[in-house]
């Protein structure tokens, strides 16, 4: 499983406003209905299900939302950078600036758990984070997470 296979370049976002958790939560909603043609109100109804259970916020301005969806058929996943970092009751108590949420069949089982691992170990490098936050297009963010991966497996 690599990045590329989870992510679609139209799946990257640089969000310039958003006051809240719940706002950004709508909008990965909205990136992954325009990208994967998830339904963005199940999406965003299983997101702040799962955020619920716990907060994602991972830290180090980094949270991984998740949560598991009718009707996929893969893994698939949505990234926003955000201009504002926005609490998300991250276990540093740090604001978030790096959102990667994932989406998992009901049935994924391994294959949810290893998505979220592969995308933790690529945002926990302090050098791709540092990237990210000094890039604006979406199109290099999204060549900067999935080289990164690829990176990490050579």
């Amino acid at each position: 499983m690599d990045l590329e296979t989870i992510l679609r370049p139209e799946a990257v976002r640089v969000l310039s406003s958003a006051s809240s958790k719940k706002r950004v939560m709508h909008e990965l909603g909205d990136l992954c209905q325009s990208s994967h043609g998830v339904e963005a109100t199940s999406a965003v109804d299983a997101l702040l299900e799962r955020e619920s259970l716990g907060p994602t916020g991972v830290g180090q301005g980094v949270a991984l939302p998740h949560a598991r969806l009718d009707g996929l058929s893969d893994v698939v996943g949505a990234f926003l950078r955000l201009d504002k970092p926005v609490d998300f009751d991250s276990v540093d108590r740090q604001p978030v600036d790096l959102v990667f949420a994932l989406f998992a069949p009901h049935d994924a089982g391994v294959a949810h758990l290893k998505a979220l691992a592969l995308v933790a170990r690529t945002l926990r490098e302090t050098s791709v984070c540092s990237k990210l936050r000094a890039n604006d297009d979406p199109g290099k963010l999204y060549t900067i997470l999935t080289e990164a991966q690829a990176a990490q497996a050579a």
